[in-house]
């Protein structure tokens, strides 16, 4: 990557391509500008053998960007498609060959000195990116606790969406996992069923059968977990089944495991000091987890609908 001082050359801000250093706001804009922020994370993938960088399934995510942002009542003034060439001329001018993460993130321009609530608000875009080295393969694992924090309900905040201030639920969890010696927390909703743990969903394998929370558990609507379900089902043959989960169900499980844009698959093996099956990664998630890296590293040919190449290589050519 084409880097200046540790960071990228280039972002994308409110319509131009501008250098890192030009892109500036004062600082009485912090604050209220990023309370109803929505933003997307988006990796994309190196793969060695073609010398070519893969995005997952760039248009899904600015699809769901775009639904955040009807939700707190931002206005996307760009297509998708204009977007999504957008993303990829910013990793074509960063020179950027290997894993890495893309965030576009939609705040309140213009709100020093104005009242939070305000209607009609002008949205600002940012979008820049920055390395994240994938954990796939790697032996990676965690355990967790059951967090005392709850999950943001429906009538509270909309957690289907990602909306910035929904992450302070996720933090809140996870710092208290931490000090307690623990990895990673999960989350339990206001029905008392498993949601999800911070930034990331929740399956668990059990008598041979994928089990996951369903889109009504206060879980965010996750683009990894689709993917996942679509490849347990139609690669490993596994029946996939979306419903509510209890909280011993996770000490009960034979695998459990946590999926999302940065947590990929993270298999975690023990959950409130219980062991989760042998305390080590399953066949499952192994199995999966290989599936899973050949799909993004563009390996596997069945899905290659879900990757978008850049073509830095033919860019730096030219």
């Amino acid at each position: 990557m084409a880097e200046q001082g540790g960071h990228p050359t280039y972002l994308w801000w409110n319509g131009e391509r501008r250098r890192w250093e030009d892109a500036t706001v004062h600082v009485t804009e912090l604050g209220w500008s990023t309370v109803g922020a929505v933003f997307e994370g988006i990796r994309a993938y190196w793969d060695d053998r073609t010398e070519e960088l893969h995005v997952f399934r760039l248009r899904e995510h600015l699809e769901r960007l775009a639904r955040s942002m009807k939700m707190v009542r931002l206005d996307l003034h760009y297509p998708v498609d204009e977007l999504s060439e957008t993303i990829l001329d910013l990793l074509r001018a960063n020179e950027v060959r290997e894993d890495t993460y893309i965030r576009p993130l939609a705040y309140s321009a213009d709100t020093s000195g104005k009242r939070f609530a305000q209607l009609g608000h002008q949205a600002a875009l940012l979008i820049n990116t920055s390395p994240m080295p994938s954990h796939l393969l790697s032996g990676t694992t965690q355990t967790a606790k059951v967090s005392s924090w709850r999950r943001v309900s429906d009538e509270t905040m909309p957690p289907r969406i990602k909306n910035l201030s929904n992450y302070r639920n996720g933090q809140l969890a996870g710092m208290e996992a931490r000090l307690d010696g623990y990895d990673t927390a999960f989350l339990i909703n206001a029905g008392g069923t498993v949601a999800e743990a911070p930034g990331a969903c929740v399956m668990l394998v059990r008598d041979g059968r994928l089990i996951t929370p369903d889109v009504t558990s206060s879980i965010l609507e996750s683009i990894t977990r689709d993917a996942l379900m679509v490849l347990a089902r139609e690669v490993l043959g596994l029946e996939v089944v979306e419903r509510q989960v209890d909280r011993t169900e996770l000490y009960l499980a034979d695998e459990v495991f946590t999926c999302g844009t940065a947590a990929e698959i993270t298999p975690i093996v023990g959950v409130d000091k219980y062991d989760v099956g042998s305390g080590e990664i399953g066949p499952v998630t192994r199995e999966l987890e290989q599936v899973f890296h050949d799909v993004l590293r563009g390996r596997e040919e069945r899905y290659a609908g879900w990757r978008t190449p850049v073509g830095v290589t033919a860019a730096a050519a030219v």
